[in-house]
């Protein structure tokens, strides 16, 4: 079986560390999936507008695709100590590297980049190969009594954010006119804690760094939840 990409997802997500564990938390992640020829013809997406989300089938592509897999992973939400068997996660590593993420779309456009759906509320890297879009169907997605496993609520649990003076002054130097929400996207990115559950076993640790598009931003973990200390543009 060999398939062929429809298109490639740019995010705000440059880097690993940050991307939230589930799609729909950061709705502030907008993204574009911007398509390959020959898929970019605005014909094969009549109807899409009718649907508010849809489903991407995507690669993990980086270090995913040569890695190889285990019939065992440890994941991120039992804090790296508990085994579950692969088929019962949504671990990267798998023996087909695939990812699926429902998200919201925002419509179609053609730019200076080619033809692109606007989504929202990602959780996929940026770069990422996309083998298909599906349309989200409520009636049939959607199973209001499922059970969840180990993912359980507390996983949403919200961390306070706030912004050092000095974070507000850089970031009003990067963004002056506010356009690019990137305080928003900040915000909801770091209350989700997006650390490894590993990290309780280190607690002398408190400064953290993370990527979001050009940017660098360094946070710090009191008793109080996370302070924004410093935001800079990475050359």
């Amino acid at each position: 079986m060999q398939f062929q990409p429809i298109g490639v997802i740019r995010s705000p997500y440059t880097d690993k560390f940050g991307i939230p564990r589930q799609p729909g938390l950061v709705t502030a992640a907008e993204a574009r999936l911007e398509f390959l020829p020959p898929f970019a013809r605005e014909e094969a997406f009549k109807g899409l507008d009718g649907f508010s989300h849809v489903w991407l089938i995507f690669v993990f592509h980086a270090d995913c695709l040569d890695a190889g897999w285990k019939p065992t992973v440890r994941p991120p939400r039992l804090g790296g100590r508990h085994t579950v068997g692969v088929f019962a996660s949504r671990a990267p590593y798998r023996p087909n590297p695939l990812g699926l993420s429902v998200v919201e779309h925002l419509g179609l456009v053609r730019d200076a980049r080619g033809l692109a759906l606007r989504l929202r509320g990602v959780d996929v890297l940026d770069g990422t190969p996309v083998l298909d879009l599906k349309p989200y169907v409520p009636y049939a997605d959607a199973v209001p009594t499922a059970r969840s496993g180990f993912a359980t609520p507390p996983e949403f649990t919200v961390t306070p954010v706030r912004f050092a003076l000095t974070a507000v002054n850089e970031l009003n130097a990067i963004d002056p006119q506010g356009e690019r929400h990137l305080m928003l996207l900040i915000q909801q990115v770091l209350a989700q804690d997006p650390r490894p559950g590993y990290m309780n076993r280190y607690p002398e640790r408190r400064e953290f760094g993370m990527q979001l598009y050009e940017l660098n931003i360094r946070w710090r973990m009191d008793a109080t939840g996370i302070e924004v200390i410093q935001i800079s543009v990475i050359e």
